[in-house]
């Protein structure tokens, strides 16, 4: 089996990450960054998020592990002093593995060009200089017409993150599916939203129409678009959203309980 590694730059990373190394070259696994059969991430959410993108072409045959060199995060499993028990999950592994949904986004542009992208926790669309404005269809049927400071769409895994912020519920990640979440919406006789988070199924596809050409700000996961509608630029015409094919794949050694994070990561020691 080819294991990867994958860390942020902090020195405790930095730390476990060589002590990782050595352990792999120690019982004889094989080292792969290019290859991996598995992927090992060093750091938090943040970090799985950076290597779930830099692996996003072999999501199929990858299964990914999270150790958490800080605060507990939700798609990391392990802690920073339990590398020799990790090593010794990889040396016993049978394949066993736990997936999630993914979000598919394609982005639609006035010159006509469209761009793909995947998300693992959510996308974002926001105006950064006014009000946005956009229509919104469902299953290709006009829904309602917001109007607010944005949107969050989100899936079952990334609804504890931003979209919890916003309002969103959470989702239980064995769940297929998504959700739109409101960013601060005004509602008035023109513009009339639902006014609370939306979870669609599996076969529903979610298209938002702006009807402003500048400065609109859009996001997948970590990484930020900005599309200003400077002269002689494309602008953004519209999102479309839905499950995607593609699923993200943990090597399930040792998998937290979804309900037992959320309940520890916000509510604590409730009784």
């Amino acid at each position: 089996m080819k294991i990867g590694i994958y860390n942020n730059e902090s020195a405790e990373s930095q730390r476990v990450t060589k002590l990782l190394r050595d352990e792999i070259e120690r019982t004889g696994l094989d080292h792969d960054e290019k290859q991996p059969d598995v992927v090992i991430t060093i750091g938090g959410d943040g970090t799985l998020l950076s290597a779930f993108h830099h692996y996003i072409d072999q999501l199929d045959r990858i299964r990914f592990v999270g150790i958490h060199t800080g605060h507990l995060g939700f798609y990391t499993d392990w802690r920073n002093f339990e590398i020799d028990d990790l090593v010794d999950s990889l040396v016993q592994d049978s394949g066993q593995s736990v997936s999630y949904p993914l979000l598919d986004m394609h982005a639609v542009y006035s010159d006509g060009t469209v761009e793909s992208f995947i998300a693992l926790n959510e996308s974002t669309i926001r105006n950064i200089t006014k009000t946005m404005v956009c229509d919104v269809y469902i299953n290709n049927q006009l829904f309602e017409n917001f109007r607010g400071d944005g949107l969050c769409i989100s899936t079952p895994t990334g609804s504890t993150a931003y979209n919890k912020s916003v309002g969103g519920a959470i989702m239980d990640p064995n769940s297929i599916g998504f959700q739109l979440a409101e960013m601060a919406s005004l509602n008035n006789r023109v513009f009339r939203t639902l006014g609370s988070p939306i979870i669609f199924g599996a076969d529903t596809k979610l298209m938002l129409r702006l009807r402003d050409a500048n400065d609109h700000v859009m996001t997948c996961d970590r990484d930020q678009m900005r599309l200003k509608n400077a002269e002689g630029k494309r602008h953004l015409l519209e999102v479309s959203y839905q499950v995607s094919k593609k699923r993200i794949y943990f090597a399930r050694y040792r998998h937290t309980n979804f309900w037992n994070r959320v309940k520890d990561s916000f509510i604590g020691g409730a009784k």
